[in-house]
């Protein structure tokens, strides 16, 4: 047992293991078609087993609930990835909320799905998919000895597609983090999670790929987020979302994300968020409530043979084209040119955009790092300061629901049908320093949409607030229609969410 994982050669694959593991009078003589002694087969085989004992207790169910909406907002929740039949997110039965009755006052709670996390920390942290957890009004997470807590989020990343949950609970298993840098093609790896509800299961593969774009790879336009997965070809499906894979050293190196698939189940291809991005997205989301982001300031295509002959480049075949180099960017200060390609960014090789995508998202604005680059065939470098999407080195912090300043309350079927609008939300308790207060916005008025989308609850608005705020984008506005009911004119208000 000890011989092999100390020599290190479980990364090469069940060969490198099974050789290693035979005695050391056979090693050097023993022709290759021999058949493999039965010492190093049960050696081989308790490796997996030792693995999958040691990392079951470290994953756990996540359930998200929420009651149906009469006006659901469309923009968030599942996204447009359930009407590519090449790309399935795994979590449960997706988009099924019906719009409850016209008779029924309390739409009960339904649960929207079902996946998979993975504990980071004795005292309950816990990392999953945005998808898993998106939309939901409540989650519950049940460890594999069967008990049951209630979940709150620390922070989301659309971008990333990662979510940060935290239990109250103490002395918890954990999986310890591995370096998924380190992981090369062939090296076998274990899939833990809860497909289909089936509970701490586990699934064996290699690793097929790094640094994988689905989008690029399906022609589906993409989700505009961070794409550099680990692919596998360990069975994984609908309820593995934001379950573990792990290496033969029982180490964390990805959390399952995704499957490429016509049929919506497992078709041989299953792809995981490297432990590079997952560990720098968990340590912002922790420390500020939402990721730093890094930017490099250029527009860029990947190097193809076609780029190549029409640009005439010299001495390298795959990299980072740089078509265009943005002002007050981290780029703009460097030696960077257009027509530069890079290479390698603090000696990551970025050979294509997944690669140079995961590269930049292990940095906050503000880190310095050396970029490899080619011109005219020569190999150079430059160093640049990152910065984020305003163009400074400043952290921002997620702001809170409470920072609108104001309290939400549904009007009465009386006031709405006196304004002549079918559903709307009053504003109530408007605060001094609040952000509702200053973008002039008093009490009673009534907000009928925020965002070119209907609005019916308060839990509506909240749900709009957390998707603008979630997204990695430079203006977080809230564009807000509505009627004050002593005017009946519309009024049309924008309330900067910008920290």
């Amino acid at each position: 047992m000890n011989t092999f994982v100390k020599t290190g050669l479980v990364a090469l694959g069940v060969a490198a293991i099974l050789v290693s593991a035979r005695p050391a009078s056979e090693s050097a003589t023993t022709p290759a078609d021999a058949p493999i002694s039965s010492d190093a087969f049960e050696s081989w085989q308790q490796q997996f087993t030792i693995v999958a004992e040691k990392t079951v207790n470290g994953v756990v169910s996540v359930k998200s609930f929420a009651a149906p909406r009469r006006n659901p907002y469309q923009g968030g929740g599942y996204g447009d990835f359930f009407n590519d039949p090449f790309f399935e997110y795994f979590f449960g039965q997706p988009g099924r909320r019906q719009a409850p009755s016209r008779q029924q006052e309390e739409p009960q709670e339904q649960q929207l799905g079902l996946g998979s996390g993975v504990i980071l920390s004795h005292d309950g942290y816990i990392v999953t998919n945005n998808h898993v957890i998106d939309g939901a009004e409540r989650l519950e997470v049940t460890l594999n000895d069967n008990r049951n807590f209630a979940a709150t989020v620390v922070g989301t990343d659309p971008v990333t597609d990662l979510a940060l949950i935290k239990i109250d609970a103490e002395d918890l298993h954990l999986i310890p983090m591995g370096d998924s840098d380190s992981l090369r093609v062939g090296q076998w790896v274990l899939a833990v999670g809860n497909p289909f509800g089936f509970t701490s299961s586990v699934t064996q593969g290699i690793v097929s790929a790094k640094a994988r774009n689905i989008s690029a790879m399906t022609q589906s336009g993409g989700s505009n987020g961070i794409e550099s997965y680990i692919q596998t070809d360990a069975a994984v499906n609908r309820g593995n979302s934001g379950g573990a894979l792990v290496n033969l050293r029982g180490e964390l190196v990805g959390i399952n994300a995704a499957i490429y698939s016509q049929t919506g189940t497992y078709a041989g291809c299953s792809f995981a968020i490297p432990t590079s991005i997952v560990n720098k997205v968990v340590k912002d989301l922790k420390e500020y409530g939402m990721v730093q982001r890094a930017m490099l300031g250029i527009r860029f295509a990947e190097l193809t043979p076609e780029l190549v002959k029409k640009e005439n480049i010299q001495g390298v075949n795959s990299g980072i084209y740089v078509g265009q180099i943005e002002d007050n960017s981290a780029a703009s200060e460097s030696d960077l040119r257009v027509g530069d390609v890079i290479v390698a960014l603090d000696n990551q090789e970025t050979g294509n955009t997944a690669q140079l995508q995961e590269a930049v998202a292990r940095y906050r604005p503000g880190d310095r790092v050396t970029i490899a680059f080619v011109r005219d065939g020569r190999r150079m470098q430059t160093s640049v300061t990152l910065r984020n999407n305003k163009g400074n080195t400043e952290m921002t912090r997620q702001g809170t629901f409470d920072d609108l300043g104001c309290s939400f309350a549904t009007p009465s079927a009386e006031t709405l049908k006196k304004l002549g609008v079918r559903s709307g939300v009053e504003v109530k308790d408007v605060r001094d320093g609040g952000k509702v207060k200053r973008a002039g916005i008093r009490s009673g008025f009534i907000i009928t949409d925020i965002n070119n989308i209907v609005v019916s609850s308060g839990k509506d608005v909240e749900k709009i607030y957390r998707s603008i705020v979630d997204q990695d984008e430079y203006d977080h506005v809230m564009f807000v229609t509505g009627i004050y009911p002593n005017s009946r004119k519309k009024a049309y208000f924008a309330i900067d969410l910008a920290n």
